[in-house]
């Protein structure tokens, strides 16, 4: 299959296809008489594999080190597990952080809703975010 048949079939642009070869996630393909790249079927499943892994949230250096070790004949399984693991961990901190942005910022527009816009100072430049202390 040429570059632009396997990107069609795994709807990712050809340039996708070549950055990840450059970043050693997709073999280099063999080439043909004519210098272009030519394909066989398990680039497919190899392009699912780092789109699904992407949509775990997992990073592009990440499915790296998955491939690495299943080239160097190891089942991954483990390493994906950790990777997963420590991806929600990231996810959960992310949820914690976020609710206690929320929390502020609820702070802020109940304040919004007390203050006076007439009271508020040059040197404040806005008193719902000036400092209460």
């Amino acid at each position: 299959m040429r570059i632009g048949d396997v990107a069609e079939a795994a709807g990712v642009p050809a340039q996708t296809i070549r950055f990840y070869e450059r970043r050693g996630l997709l073999p280099q393909p063999e080439r043909g008489p004519n210098g272009y790249r030519d394909y066989d079927e398990s680039v497919l499943a190899r392009l699912a594999f780092i789109r699904s892994g992407q949509a775990a949230g997992l990073t592009l250096v990440e499915l790296g080190s998955v491939l690495d070790q299943r080239r160097e004949g190891a089942v991954p399984c483990a390493h994906v597990q950790s990777l997963l693991l420590a991806k929600l961990d990231e996810i959960r901190a992310r949820q914690r952080e976020l609710v206690t942005m929320a929390e502020e910022l609820e702070g802020l527009i109940a304040r919004s809703e007390r203050l006076d816009p007439a009271d508020c100072t040059n040197t404040q430049v806005c008193h719902i975010l000036a400092s209460s202390g």
